[in-house]
């Protein structure tokens, strides 16, 4: 059964990003969010975003909101933030995989890769 999972990391501090909201968003055939949740105190989310039927072949986005993270740490970063939302866009090719899309994310930068 596939699934899409995601884990949050924040390099600046070298920790778990708990409470990012996440917003999932199906693209194929125009934006269509599908769910919203909220990462733990480890950084992830209880549950997959997607899995079995809901994980379809085509391209997907996922939208952290890392800026209202920082901002609730008073790190005193300048407005506008450099980095706010986070929008990662990719493809599903095989329903049946697992799709783990990492964010490590500091108020500066961030990266993904697909993880296991």
């Amino acid at each position: 059964m596939g699934r899409l999972t995601t884990h949050v990391l924040d390099t600046a501090h070298g920790r778990p990003g708990a409470g990012i909201a996440v917003t999932v968003f199906r693209l194929d055939g125009g934006r269509r969010e599908l769910l919203r949740a909220v990462t733990n105190h480890d950084g992830r989310c209880d549950q997959p975003l997607l899995e079995g039927a809901a994980l379809a072949r085509g391209s997907y986005e996922i939208v952290f909101a890392a800026g209202d993270y920082f901002r609730a740490l008073g790190l005193g970063l300048p407005e506008p933030l450099f980095v706010d939302e986070v929008a990662l866009r990719f493809g599903v090719a095989d329903p049946a995989a697992h799709y783990h899309v990492p964010l490590l994310v500091s108020p500066w930068s961030y990266s993904t890769y697909r993880g296991s």
